[in-house]
């Protein structure tokens, strides 16, 4: 939860420009606040504007007090040092670091650029710390089965005083055939579902709503829940219209659905540290591209990817592919 009073005015005027100018979503707009007054608080640190001298308790300095004067005073170096701050003190990723500096530069834009209220952005050429180029973690076709078949059994004596088995197993259902983010399932509204379109509408990242096309399996997983699913007692206007509730009749939660799925996985015999949420939007992806024959364009659209570089990663996860697809070159039996 954000507190605007702990915060100094620029800051709150970068979150409010970044919400409506930027149409950021919520979460966006907590990691704004979050990475930006981490790195106002190094900078106080840097500075010797603390009395705190060891780089451990840098995130119990107070920024409230802060001015654009000092803003003005940070050249690039105090940037590169805050981001190695971060790599020695928290063993941050290059991942980590990337993003951490992709809100430092649109904080500094919106500071320099956009509002003109320091003159030199030290930010502009700014580099991404060099990222290692990995492949997404998925579940194989048979893995897949297999957490489907046991979300899909009842389990009301592991899944506490309810058999939760039909919310689960649609769950499950919707993050294998679609491809959703966690933000995208838990916000589904009842009225944003259409089954005579065969598609329901999510709000993907930066507020961005994009259709989403059910399947027969979708569909049947769906309709079973909307059977069970609570109407009286729901809590809360938010609850009433959500299509995934809680055992207290609340919309869902993050953290239950990433329980939830930690759970499927071990009662499914997969490693639950293994795989997460996200793995399983990685295993529809790569499914969708290794078995459904979809062109990489549809893929980038069913996903929501703004950057088609996003969705490139899901042509390199299947090296079977690639040598089939040299086996079948004509030239091949010459």
């Amino acid at each position: 939860m954000i507190d605007p009073i702990n915060n100094p005015i620029f800051l709150n005027d970068f979150l409010d420009f970044s919400n409506t100018a930027l149409n950021k979503s919520p979460n966006s707009i907590k990691e704004y606040n979050y990475d930006i007054a981490h790195f106002l608080k190094f900078i106080k640190f840097r500075f010797r504007m603390t009395d705190v001298r060891d780089k451990k308790e840098i995130k119990t300095i107070k920024i409230d007090d802060m001015d654009l004067k000092t803003i003005e005073k940070i050249v690039p170096e105090d940037i590169y040092a805050f981001l190695s701050y971060l790599k020695d003190t928290y063993n941050s990723k290059p991942a980590t670091l990337a993003r951490k500096a992709s809100t430092i530069r649109i904080f500094f834009h919106y500071l320099c650029n956009k509002t003109k209220k320091i003159s030199t952005n030290p930010a502009q050429d700014l580099e991404n710390p060099k990222q290692e180029k990995r492949l997404p973690k998925y579940l194989s076709l048979e893995q897949s089965k297999k957490l489907i078949a046991t979300a899909s059994e009842p389990q009301a004596n592991i899944h506490g005083n309810h058999d939760n088995s039909t919310r689960n197993y649609a769950i499950i259902t919707l993050f294998l055939n679609c491809g959703m983010r966690l933000s995208e399932l838990v916000g589904i509204n009842i009225n944003d579902i259409s089954f005579e379109d065969n598609k329901l509408n999510v709000i993907g990242k930066g507020n961005k709503e994009r259709a989403v096309y059910l399947n027969n399996a979708c569909q049947k997983a769906i309709k079973a829940y909307l059977q069970i699913r609570p109407h009286d007692g729901v809590r809360g206007d938010d609850a009433r219209n959500a299509l995934f509730l809680s055992e207290q009749k609340k919309r869902i939660s993050n953290r239950t659905v990433q329980y939830i799925v930690k759970q499927e996985l071990s009662l499914a015999g997969i490693d639950p540290n293994k795989y997460s949420v996200h793995k399983l939007r990685h295993t529809a992806a790569t499914l969708m591209y290794k078995y459904g024959d979809v062109d990489i364009r549809a893929l980038q659209e069913l996903l929501g990817h703004e950057s088609i570089a996003t969705t490139q990663i899901y042509t390199h996860v299947d090296n079977e592919q690639i040598r089939t697809a040299v086996e079948k070159n004509p030239l091949a039996d010459l």
